[in-house]
């Protein structure tokens, strides 16, 4: 599949623009959950400082059930659908490292609002989701995808027990990822229209026209049955924060 659409050679610029400034994972450039001094310098946040979960909270609006795991967030059994950070961002780059379990289910939300789910609806489908599974292959709902909505180009995964880095960046409507230093997505949220098709006119799951979606929003760490483990989430705003 071709993952590339119009306009998306303005987010394959900003991600490789970027790409000298984001850590890698298991990099010698320093401890894990911490800034280095170049870091702190070029604009980057550090949200998870690996001891605590400070500033994180259930998609309900309490505190996690699962204590942090070996220097990491773990949002399985958390006691809601995700783990949240306590604040909403629009345009960003999200860096961070992730493990994931035999079996694993589980996704990185970003632009997650509102909180409150619609009436028969999980809170899902208030924010877009970058898939994480247990899965070699590169469909709608394999590692990389955005959610039911776009197809990775490949699946760039490393198998359970190992550390992966993936890369998220959203500059107005459009979104790249990254997992393991290859860009294997993208996104541009004003080609989609209709609710529930995509711009080429198959179906997809979610009754939202992306091009309304909001702009801003909450990053979410998905608990969907199965742990996974997070660390050294890192985030470059490069537009409006909200409280």
């Amino acid at each position: 599949m071709k993952v590339s659409t119009p306009g998306g050679s303005g987010v394959l610029a900003m991600a490789l623009g970027v790409l000298a400034a984001i850590p890698a994972a298991g990099a010698a450039a320093g401890p894990d959950n911490a800034l280095t001094p170049a870091e702190k310098k070029d604009g980057w946040i550090l949200l998870f400082d690996g001891k605590s979960l400070q500033g994180w909270k259930t998609s309900g609006g309490r505190p996690s059930k699962t204590p942090v795991e070996e220097a990491c967030i773990n949002p399985h059994g958390c006691g809601g659908y995700m783990m949240i950070h306590e604040r909403m961002w629009g345009d960003f780059v999200l860096s961070l490292d992730f493990k994931i379990s035999p079996g694993c289910n589980s996704g990185v939300f970003i632009r997650t609002y509102p909180l409150t789910p619609r009436p028969g609806k999980d809170v899902g489908f208030n924010g877009i989701e970058v898939a994480i599974d247990d899965t070699t292959t590169a469909g709608y709902h394999d590692s990389g995808a955005i959610y039911d909505l776009v197809k990775p180009g490949r699946n760039t995964q490393r198998p359970p027990g190992k550390w992966n880095h993936m890369v998220i960046s959203c500059e107005g409507p459009r979104l790249s990822v990254e997992l393991n230093g290859e860009t294997v997505n993208r996104m541009n949220l004003d080609e989609w229209t209709t609710p529930n098709r995509r711009p080429d006119g198959s179906t997809h799951k979610f009754d939202v026209a992306y091009k309304d979606h909001p702009r801003s929003g909450y990053i979410g760490l998905q608990d969907h049955g199965s742990p996974c483990w997070f660390k050294n989430i890192k985030i470059k705003p490069s537009g409006a924060v909200q409280k």
